[in-house]
Formats: structure tokens, C-alpha cells, sequence
């Protein structure tokens, strides 16, 4: 007799697979375009950044649009749409190679860069959805633990491999590869049963928003610790002369996973407002280690805390997102929720540059601390409301 749990994963597995897919062709491409738009090009380090934050502008902006159709139209089919045009952005990678104009060049990577970010939006939206309808809002909290670690896993497999196709088949090669990758996920969500769309009135975007505002914003105080690991540990590494520079994104990586996979179930269980109150904690203290490391040691073990601590960051507050909106709104709550994650890698990472270049790359981890101790303090505030009754 099939067990409930084996029931659930033979549902989550291949939404898991196509999430897998589309972050692979989101992996795959970004070690290639800063050699492809810097070193073939011959544009700055400025144009560099601007291709590759185009995909995350355009994922920002399109969130809203994404969760509507998938309450409006169904997950399933939100979540197909985002696989072809993501694929459609692999083909306009391979078209850049062959427009002789650098400029012209560019703009046709700045298309493929806006459409993959559609098409991320609508396959994330889609497939949480999709899967929190499957599941049950009970479990919503295991159906993000298992998307996200489905896309960590893809970005950590696609950079590599990315780096192989370009040296054995070149640009055009690599660009193909990310076009069949979402291609390849529609066949496993065509495995997974379909969602009809909930019907029942709908609130409108800002009343939405309103609802989830604070777990939303919580979580992007506490992704500023991630977007200073990210942009800023490598520096901090070669300013000190420390060795093993990579070890840093290793910690992070291998500790988020780790959390995800023993205690991945625990917002369910004790509800998430508790567990963000311990994953912010210790992310606090992860980046309070980074802003006064004296050793690469030391950094790679704070950037490992971090990386333990944000891991349930997002499904934590995604718990309680959820619950403070109506089933037939879940996609657009699930879409706005996921653009606070957005907001910060868009908006705070540039605004952690400024600081480091007024302060010193030390700055970016005492503001990571600073923006982990605020979202401590509003996951506090959700033990509290929680603890009253109150939404």
C-alpha cells in the first residue's frame, strides 16, 4: 500500500525535475557571457553587470503577471509557458553569435536575458504553486524546501558545465544546451497531475501585498546576507591574502542544502514563524562572523552559518505568506512573496557596492548583520502574532 508521504513525493519529484531544468539553463550561461560580452565584445565591467542583472529585472517585473495567470489559468500551464520561453531565450543567446554588430550583438543578449527572466518567473510561480495545491498549505513549507534545493542544485551544476560546453563546443553549443534544458522539463510536467484554478473572488495586487508584506520583507533583510557573500567574499579574500577564496560559496552551499535536507520539514511541523526566528538568528551570526573574520577560517565557517541560517529563511516566512491569503490568490501571494528575494539582489546588492566602496568590503558583511538582525526582529514579531492569534 502506497504510503501518503511516497504519494506526495511521486507528485513533488517531477516538479522538482523541471525546476531543476530551467535553473539549469539559468546556470549553465553564467560563467560563458561575462567572457562572451567583456573579452569578444569589448564592452566594460559595467555592461558585464547589466546583462547579467537584466535576467533579475525582468523577473521583478513580471512576477505579478506570473502569479495572476497561474490563478487565473492554472499552475500547470503557467509553468509550461515559462519552459518554452525559456527555451525561446537559449535560441536568442545562439542568434546573438551570429549578428556581426557588437551592439547589435548585445541587445539580442539583453533580449535572451529579459525572456529567460519571464520564463523563470512564471516556471518558480507555477511550479510553487503547483505544488502548495498538491501538497496542501499544510505542507507548503516541504514544497519549498524541495524547489529551492532543485534550483541551488541546478546553479551549482549548471556553472561548470556551462564552462565545459564553451571550451568543447563554443558560445552556440552552450546557448543550444540552455534551450534544451527547459525544453526537456515539459516532459516532466506533463508527469505531474494538473490543478484546476481556484475559483472564488480575488483580492487585488496591493491588498495582497499588504497581507504578506512583513514575512516578504523578511526575507529580504535576511537574502542581503546572501548577496554579500556573493558579490563581496572573493574581495574580501584578496584584500587579506586569504587562500581558498572559493571554499567561501562551497560553505554557503553545501551548509544550505544540508539544512534543507535535515530540517527541511520543519515549518510544517512547528509552524514557520519559529523556525525563522532560529534561521535568522543564526544567519545573524554567520554574518557578524564575515563583518570580524581575522582568518579564511573563520570567514568560510561564518559564510557556512549564513548559508544554515538563510536555507530556511525562505520557506519559513513562505509559510506564513501563505496563510495569510486566500487559496484562489496563492499565485500571486506566492509571486509577490518571491519578489522581495529579487528586490534585494536587484536593488540592495548594487546599494552594498556603494557602501564598500565608501567603507571597505567589510561593510558589506556589517550591513548583511544589521539587515539579518531586522528580519530577526520582525520573525519575532511573527512568534508574537502568531502566539495572539492575530494574522
Amino acid at each position: 500500500m502506497t504510503s501518503p508521504r511516497s504519494a506526495l513525493w511521486r507528485q513533488l519529484a517531477p516538479i522538482c525535475a523541471l525546476v531543476f531544468l530551467e535553473f539549469l539553463a539559468m546556470g549553465i550561461p553564467l560563467p560563458v557571457l561575462p567572457s562572451r560580452v567583456h573579452g569578444t565584445l569589448g564592452f566594460g565591467t559595467f555592461i558585464v553587470g547589466l546583462v547579467i542583472g537584466a535576467q533579475s529585472w525582468a523577473t521583478l517585473a513580471t512576477r505579478h503577471a506570473a502569479g495572476s495567470r497561474s490563478d487565473g489559468q492554472g499552475p500547470r500551464r503557467t509553468a509550461i509557458t515559462g519552459l518554452l520561453v525559456s527555451a525561446l531565450a537559449g535560441a536568442v543567446y545562439a542568434l546573438s553569435y551570429a549578428v556581426p554588430s557588437a551592439s547589435a550583438s548585445l541587445v539580442t543578449l539583453l533580449v535572451g536575458r529579459g525572456l529567460l527572466g519571464l520564463g523563470e518567473s512564471l516556471v518558480i510561480t507555477g511550479a510553487l504553486a503547483w505544488g502548495v495545491a498538491l501538497a496542501g498549505r499544510e505542507r507548503s513549507g516541504i514544497v519549498m524546501t524541495w524547489v529551492g534545493i532543485a534550483m541551488y542544485g541546478a546553479l551549482a551544476v549548471g556553472a561548470p558545465l556551462g564552462s565545459a560546453l564553451d571550451a568543447r563546443v563554443g558560445f552556440v553549443g552552450m546557448a543550444i544546451a540552455t534551450a534544451i534544458a527547459p525544453l526537456s522539463g515539459i516532459g516532466a510536467a506533463l508527469l505531474v497531475r494538473p490543478v484546476p484554478p481556484i475559483g472564488g473572488a480575488r483580492l487585488p495586487f496591493h491588498r495582497v501585498a499588504s497581507l504578506i508584506w512583513l514575512p516578504g520583507a523578511a526575507l529580504s533583510l535576511c537574502a542581503l546576507g546572501f548577496g554579500a557573500i556573493a558579490a563581496f567574499a572573493t574581495l574580501l579574500f584578496r584584500e587579506h591574502g586569504w587562500p581558498h577564496a572559493a571554499l567561501v560559496m562551497t560553505a554557503f552551499g553545501a551548509a544550505f542544502v544540508l539544512a534543507r535536507l535535515v530540517f527541511g520539514g520543519l515549518p510544517d511541523r512547528i509552524g514557520g514563524a519559529r523556525v525563522a526566528l532560529a534561521s535568522t538568528a543564526v544567519a545573524t551570526m554567520g554574518q557578524l562572523g564575515l563583518w570580524f573574520a581575522t582568518s579564511g577560517t573563520m570567514a568560510v565557517a561564518a559564510a557556512a552559518l549564513t548559508g544554515l541560517g538563510f536555507s530556511l529563511a525562505f520557506p519559513s516566512f513562505g509559510v506564513e505568506a501563505i496563510r495569510r491569503v486566500p487559496p484562489q490568490n496563492r499565485g500571486v501571494a506566492l509571486g509577490a512573496y518571491t519578489a522581495s528575494f529579487d528586490v534585494t539582489m536587484g536593488v540592495g546588492v548594487p546599494l552594498l557596492g556603494i557602501l564598500v566602496g565608501a567603507f571597505g568590503n567589510r561593510a558589506a558583511f556589517a550591513a548583511g548583520a544589521v539587515a539579518s538582525a531586522a528580519s530577526l526582529a520582525l520573525a519575532v514579531k511573527l512568534v508574537r502574532a502568531r502566539s495572539s492569534g492575530r494574522p
